[in-house]
């Protein structure tokens, strides 16, 4: 099922795949008030959807065709900041990923702005995806939401030096059962020629954090992918590298398969 604002695939599995930061749409009213470097879109997840494509045949995937310079489906709704004290984009971004301007002088959003782009965009893609989280529980009596997302290695504003392969969040344990999060480490720290971290620099987004209830049924861990790991650069125009992306696909794949066969032995 297509939308304007997200795009739904249904199956019968316990694990659902949700994709808010790769679509590239913005309204022409939106685009008009970009600058040079935010028609660049530099902070897309370039091409993630298509590397989870075929993984898991039977999940469940929530897309997100909206921008997120347009709004950020993983950013709180109140505007709450999550990672405090630290540089980092917002609800509606005033900044890219470097912490360079990306709107024109005086186009930025206003908190009318906002607040239309939560009612168009950014509720309309969370109600999709707490509903398949819904059916999927009730199929199962289990959910397990795996959010997926890039970015690139190094980003001196948000980062020091260069970021692991593997950036795998929980928000230190409390969005999924342990055998989730243990079971998604031991698969990363064993891949051969990759690096991985558990709640590093990214501890998961507000996705993560708000749906991953694990006593009420629902898991949700955060996959962030450094895109050198299947992009062949990670400048414009962010090319999608096949046999990077194969290697890192059998990783992936592993992943996603424990987490179904665990799913079914964390129901209460």
């Amino acid at each position: 099922m297509t939308t304007s604002v997200f795009e739904i695939r249904r199956g019968a599995s316990p694990v659902i795949l949700a994709f808010p930061h790769t679509g590239t749409d913005v309204p022409a009213a939106i685009w008009a008030r970009l600058n040079d470097n935010g028609r660049r879109l530099a902070d897309t997840d370039w091409h993630i959807h298509r590397l989870y494509d075929g993984l898991l045949a039977d999940a469940t995937t929530v897309r997100a065709t909206f921008h997120r310079y347009v709004i950020d489906a993983n950013r709180d709704p109140a505007g709450t900041s999550l990672y405090p004290g630290q540089n980092t984009t917002g609800l509606v971004p005033e900044t890219d990923f470097d912490g360079q301007a990306i709107w024109r002088d005086g186009e930025g959003p206003t908190g009318g702005d906002i607040a239309a782009r939560l009612r168009d965009f950014h509720a309309p893609y969370h109600a999709a995806l707490a509903a398949e989280t819904a059916r999927v529980k009730a199929i199962h009596g289990i959910a397990v939401l795996y959010d997926c997302h890039s970015i690139r290695s190094h980003i001196p504003f948000l980062f020091e030096g260069r970021l692991p392969d593997f950036n795998i969040g929980t928000d230190m344990g409390r969005t999924c059962a342990p055998e989730i999060e243990a079971a998604v480490v031991e698969i990363a720290a064993r891949a051969d020629n990759y690096s991985s971290v558990l709640n590093g620099r990214f501890k998961g987004g507000w996705t993560t954090r708000h749906y991953g209830k694990p006593e009420m049924g629902v898991h949700a861990i955060q996959m962030e992918l450094a895109q050198s790991t299947h992009l062949a650069t990670e400048t414009p125009p962010f090319a999608y590298d096949t046999a990077k992306a194969e290697r890192l696909r059998g990783h992936l794949e592993t992943i996603l398969r424990r987490i179904e066969r665990i799913a079914p032995e964390l129901k209460h």
